[in-house]
């Protein structure tokens, strides 16, 4: 399954937050590298690891050219981290890994089959939703 990156940041001692669309965090050690993968060594100056990006698809992460990580990679070696907003994604996340369209998400609000407020809430412009109710009305995702 593929794990979208929606937001990656770094932290203290070569490790990075890393926050996936699924709507879990996990933290990835980036230490390890440095013996295993010789360019991975460029990392240990603090200006260039402070650059991190997500790579566009969300497919990875990128420092520069020659420096990347999959998301793969940070799914399968990252640890789990509890954040406040675990467990939530955005409408435009979820219609992607479930394979539906944004409008039955709002079919299912007015419906009552997603209550807003205990499954879905909007934050200015952005509806979000909680991966156990997806998982509740829709199954696991798809993609």
């Amino acid at each position: 399954m593929f794990h979208k990156i929606k937001n990656v940041s770094p932290l203290t001692d070569y490790r990075l937050s890393v926050q996936f669309a699924e709507g879990c965090t996990k933290i990835y050690d980036v230490k390890p590298l440095f013996d295993a993968i010789p360019a991975f060594k460029e990392l240990k100056e603090p200006h260039l690891f402070s650059e991190v990006t997500v790579d566009v698809g969300g497919y990875g992460i990128i420092w520069n050219d020659d420096l990347d990580l999959s998301c793969d990679e940070l799914w399968e070696n990252g640890i789990v981290t509890e954040t406040p907003f675990d467990g939530l994604m955005a409408f435009s996340d979820a219609t992607t890994l479930w394979a539906l369209n944004e409008s039955t998400l709002r079919k299912a609000i007015s419906y009552g089959k997603l209550v807003e407020g205990v499954d879905v809430c909007k934050f200015g412009k952005q509806w979000v939703v909680s991966t156990a109710a997806m998982k509740r009305e829709y199954g696991e995702p798809r993609v």
